[in-house]
C-alpha cells in the first residue's frame, strides 16, 4: 500500500513538472511523424495479465512492398531518436502508474509473444508490477544480454523496498542526462528475445 500511495503522489506530481514537456513532445511527433501521436501495446502486467502500455511514437510506419513493416532502424528518423536518447518517449506511462497498470519502479514490460519463452526462474520478474524504470534499467538497459536483464529483474523481486526504489529514481536520472544503454550493440533498440539457450539450462524450441 505504501509503494502504491508513493507510485500515486510522484507520478502526479511528474505530470504536472513534465507537462509542457509533454504538449512540445506531442506537436513534434504529430508534425514529424503524423498520428496517432500516442504508441499503444498490449504488455504484460502484474502475474502476467496484459494492459495496453502507453508511450509516445517514435517510429514511422513504413512498409516494404509486401506490406511488411521495414526493420526498426529503417522506421527510426532523428526525430526519433532524440526522443528515445531523452526517454521522452516514456513520460506517458506515468498514466498507466495512475491506472495501477505501472509502478515507477519494477521490471519493464515486455512483449506478450515473450511470456512462453521465459524460464520459470525469469517468469519470476511477473510476482511484482512492472515499472517505467527498473533494476536492469540503471544496470545496463539495453546494453546487456537478456539473460543479465532477467537476472537483475529477479533480484529486484526478491530485494525491492521503498529505499531501493528511491535509489533507482536517482539512478535513473543520471542514465537519462548521460543516454547510457539506450540500444544494443548494431541494433535500432535491442533484438528480439527468443528464449533462453539449452545449454543455459531451459529448451524453448
Amino acid at each position: 500500500m505504501l509503494k502504491r500511495l508513493f507510485d500515486i503522489v510522484l507520478s502526479i506530481i511528474g505530470l504536472i513538472i513534465a507537462s509542457p514537456f509533454l504538449l512540445i513532445t506531442a506537436l513534434v511527433i504529430n508534425r514529424k511523424l503524423g498520428s496517432p501521436v500516442i504508441f499503444t501495446q498490449l504488455r504484460p502486467g502484474l502475474h502476467g495479465r496484459p494492459f495496453h502500455v502507453y508511450k509516445f511514437r517514435t517510429m514511422t510506419d513504413e512498409r516494404d512492398e509486401n506490406g511488411e513493416l521495414l526493420p526498426d532502424a529503417m522506421r527510426l528518423p532523428k526525430t526519433g531518436k532524440i526522443i528515445r536518447k531523452l526517454s521522452l518517449d516514456e513520460l506517458p506511462q506515468l498514466v498507466n502508474v495512475l491506472k495501477g497498470d505501472l509502478s515507477l519502479v519494477g521490471p519493464r514490460p515486455l512483449l506478450m509473444e515473450y511470456l512462453p519463452l521465459y524460464t520459470p526462474e525469469q517468469a519470476r520478474r511477473h510476482e511484482v508490477r512492472p515499472g517505467i524504470t527498473g533494476w536492469a534499467q540503471v544496470n545496463g538497459r539495453n546494453a546487456i544480454s537478456w539473460e543479465d536483464k532477467f537476472t537483475l529483474d529477479v533480484w529486484y523481486v526478491d530485494h525491492q523496498s521503498l529505499l531501493l526504489d528511491l535509489k533507482i529514481l536517482f539512478m535513473t536520472v543520471f542514465k537519462v542526462f548521460r543516454s547510457e544503454g539506450i540500444s544494443q550493440d548494431g541494433q535500432a533498440t535491442m533484438e528480439k528475445f527468443k528464449g533462453t539457450k539449452k545449454e543455459e539450462g531451459t529448451a524453448h524450441d
